[in-house]
């Protein structure tokens, strides 16, 4: 390299090999531009084939409106649009391509071909360009629009070339690619062929739910809401998950900016205000389109046009917040205050059930406007009434046994270690009350071997989802789906390390159709899932045959099943060692998806799960290390008290 402190301009070739590293940085950035050069063309229809995960051939075919020979070889120089014409353009940009750079900066990097014709020419023109450099100009017998091939990509670049991943891992971004296009243009039909063998292909004229049931299946509509709303010129539609179905990451966040794939830091802030608390940072599934006109929106400012800025972000924000809570039918208020003595929060919040609640569909709805929202009208009328000493609530119908292992429990294991209960010998505990007496009150009576309570029973619910128990010692708040979550982990690991394969076989074999890059996840672990009792099989074109599940996993949506699974394996991909942690991955995404199957619980069914929770080797904390339960002793509430 020289290094003489001259400056020089560069060869063309050098610079669009360096343009090439922003632009096609792999196959799939290839198909990208070219499918937004078809878009742009008019095409109704476009055919994609590739070979090898697009290493060897990428071809892009459609019927748009073509090029004569004059716009073709000038289709291969850098900075050569048919889109703009002076700077003031830039602010009214509606086509997807615009600054000229994607044909010359692919056919630097590759061998490659362009066939075009105008509708109303004889002949159409063909170019052959190797790397970079033009070898040849004919005449050409083409139908008309313009098809693209893109040969030995990275041929001249062996540096780029050798970070390609796998073919079926290059594959796979086409397609998510190839997906998202769809998505954003039902009105054109698409058809993606791989190594001979057509992986879609969608028909022209559709609707939007009609696309989404093509490319994703009938299961994944069951669980999406329709969404339209505009607010200052901002308008938002498309369709929004329901929160009891999300995902670990933002995979299944579709978003398109004035039909373009696009995103923004603001639209993930508007989405986590939209929805109520999620468990975790579990991320809801949405396929939005925002639409606003062209200059209020700036697609200039990341090389690949992934991310856009706002004129007016708070719009943008505002709309989809109103969209998306309207369609889930939450309501969004803001605390009334009388007399002037507080104001309001200045920041609304969203008022839904407990964090992580699914809403039920019947609730559904949208929110009423009738004015301002009081404190009384968001408090059921039944429970403005305090309860008596004597009300039926304080004696549930189904007290239950408990028997916790007697070497197991210490109050250090419920409690965090700043509010651990002094040791018996530190200080005198108030007076223990005794056990419940009477007909239908069978308690377990704990042995004297150092457990913390002498007795124990179920003694109701709060919230709708959380168990109490009585002790002793205290009482002792139960979450019902993380229990749920350890007692199915540990069936599924136990019965894996007997080596039985416990199984249930479905009455009717389930189809299942994933995402493009689920799908390749799933596939690469496949006897692992199999090797847990799971009967599935490869069925192709991303669908899987849902034969059998483990016994333990009765009534759990086998597409949510399927898609926590392969995104878990994926997330763990980079762990080493023996094939024990593959096994736990499927297991905590397996007792994932059972728990979230069924939230409130009868007495009876609480009683079920508390003992299958003691059990348990770690009754103490689900497979992703949250509490099951929270001990809170008798003497922190005579604290709290004041006694």
């Amino acid at each position: 390299m020289v290094k003489d402190g001259h400056i020089r301009l560069l060869p063309v070739h050098v610079a669009n090999k360096i343009a090439a590293g922003e632009v096609v940085e792999r196959p799939a950035s290839v198909v990208k531009e070219l499918l937004e050069n078809a878009i742009d063309a008019g095409a109704t229809r476009i055919d994609v084939t590739v070979t090898a995960g697009g290493r060897k051939l990428i071809e892009i075919r459609d019927n748009g409106c073509g090029m004569n020979r004059d716009d073709a070889l000038l289709s291969i120089e850098r900075q050569a649009t048919s889109k703009i014409r002076d700077v003031d353009d830039i602010e009214h940009i509606d086509t997807l391509g615009f600054r000229g750079e994607a044909v010359p900066s692919i056919a630097s990097v590759s061998r490659f071909i362009l066939k075009t014709r105008r509708p109303d020419a004889e002949a159409g023109t063909e170019l052959v360009v190797t790397g970079g450099s033009l070898q040849d100009v004919r005449d050409a017998g083409v139908p008309a629009g313009t098809t693209v091939e893109v040969r030995d990509l990275f041929f001249n670049v062996p540096a780029r070339r050798k970070f390609l991943r796998a073919y079926q891992t290059e594959q796979a971004h086409i397609k998510a690619v190839f997906t998202l296009h769809a998505l954003a243009h039902p009105e054109i039909g698409l058809s993606l062929t791989a190594d001979g063998r057509e992986l879609a292909r969608l028909p022209a004229g559709a609707t939007l739910e009609e696309r989404i049931r093509d490319l994703f299946g009938a299961d994944f509509c069951a669980g999406l809401r329709p969404v339209d709303r505009s607010f200052n010129g901002v308008r938002v539609f498309g369709f929004a998950g329901l929160p009891t179905v999300t995902r670990n990451d933002r995979s299944e966040q579709y978003v398109f900016i004035n039909r373009r794939p696009a995103t923004a830091p603001v639209i993930a802030y508007a989405l986590r205000e939209a929805y109520p608390p999620l468990e975790g940072d579990r991320k809801p599934i949405v396929l939005l389109f925002i639409e606003m006109p062209p200059d209020r929106v700036d697609v200039n400012v990341h090389p690949t046009k992934r991310e856009v800025r706002f004129h007016k972000p708070g719009d943008v924000r505002e709309a989809i917040i109103l969209a998306v809570s309207e369609a889930l039918g939450v309501r969004r208020t803001v605390a009334a205050f009388s007399g002037g003595t507080a104001s309001a929060p200045s920041a609304a919040r969203t008022e839904a059930g407990p964090p992580g609640q699914p809403v039920p569909s019947s609730d559904l709805r949208p929110p009423s406007s009738d004015g301002p929202v009081s404190l009384r009208t968001l408090v059921p009328e039944a429970s403005a009434q305090v309860p008596t000493p004597n009300s039926s609530l304080l004696t549930p119908p189904f007290p239950a046994a408990f028997p916790y292992p007697g070497d197991a429990l210490q109050p250090s294991a419920l409690c965090p270690p700043s509010s651990v209960p002094p040791q018996p010998a530190a200080y005198s505990l108030p007076p223990s009350p005794s056990a419940p007496t009477g007909a239908g009150l069978p308690l377990f009576q704990a042995p004297a071997d150092g457990s913390p309570w002498r007795w124990c029973r179920v003694a109701g619910q709060v919230g709708g989802r959380y168990v109490l128990l009585e002790t002793d010692g205290g009482y002792v708040t139960v979450d019902p789906r993380a229990a749920r979550e350890r007692v199915l982990y540990e069936r599924l690991m136990d019965t894996r390390h007997v080596g039985g394969s416990l199984s249930q076989r479905l009455l009717l074999p389930e189809t299942v159709q994933l995402a493009p890059a689920d799908a390749a996840r799933l596939r690469k672990f496949l006897d692992v899932v199999q090797a847990m009792g799971f009967g599935v099989e490869d069925f192709g074109s991303d669908h899987f045959l849902v034969e059998a599940l483990p016994d333990v996993l009765g009534g759990v949506s086998c597409r949510e099943l399927l898609a926590n699974i392969a995104h878990d394996l994926e997330n763990a991909g980079t762990r080493r060692g023996s094939e024990k942690w593959r096994e736990e991955i499927v297991a905590q995404a397996a007792c994932r998806a059972a728990a979230g199957a069924q939230v409130a619980l009868s007495d009876a069914e609480a009683e079920k799960l508390v003992n299958a929770l003691a059990a348990t080797r770690m009754p103490y904390t689900c497979p992703r290390g949250r509490p099951t339960m929270i001990f809170t002793s008798y003497r922190e509430l005579e604290r709290k008290f004041g006694r």
